[in-house]
């Protein structure tokens, strides 16, 4: 039985192709790769387009993205399943650390932990996540990231430990 609240819904989603970005990686500063995105010059990895991800800003060991919730989202009770939220925060600070990375230098991240504060909800309207780079050495980096809404209402935060390491040439 179905009945107009229960009929099945659909998502399409497009993206472009991610080698585009995959190589101009390679020629490029983490802060260079990442303000040629901000531009509209290299497109956003496909995994922004498939959660909604918007790419705000980025500067130098800073990055912000938006998020819109849509019940695309949800989990089984009715609210953004966490996964979606732990995949925005590891994406802000993953890009935190790699704007401060030179030509050459890769990135992966090594722990991550979040803290779920409040319920993301689609009312909720257009969130902010903003990551921050905590510390960056040699071989590791660390990193903390917020949600928050416009009035500065926190959703959730985290921190996560990256690996550096030199890219693998292409």
């Amino acid at each position: 039985m179905t009945s107009p609240d229960t009929a099945a819904r659909s998502l399409t989603v497009q993206w472009d192709d991610p080698m585009i970005g995959a190589r101009a990686a390679q020629t490029l500063s983490g802060l260079e790769y990442l303000r040629a995105m901000e531009a509209g010059d290299i497109p956003p990895p496909p995994v922004m387009k498939l959660l909604g991800f918007d790419f705000v800003r980025a500067t130098e060991g800073e990055v912000e993205f938006a998020f819109v919730p849509h019940e695309s989202h949800f989990n089984p009770i009715g609210s953004v399943h966490g996964g979606v939220i732990s995949t925005l925060l590891d994406s802000a600070m993953g890009c935190s650390v790699h704007s401060l990375l030179p030509r050459g230098k890769g990135y992966t991240t090594l722990e991550l932990k979040v803290n779920f504060v409040r319920a993301v909800l689609p009312r909720h309207g257009k969130l902010l996540c903003r990551g921050q780079v905590i510390h960056s050495g040699g071989r590791m980096a660390t990193a903390e990231a917020r949600l928050q809404d416009a009035a500065g209402k926190l959703y959730a935060h985290a921190t996560t430990t990256c690996m550096i390491f030199d890219a693998p040439a292409g």
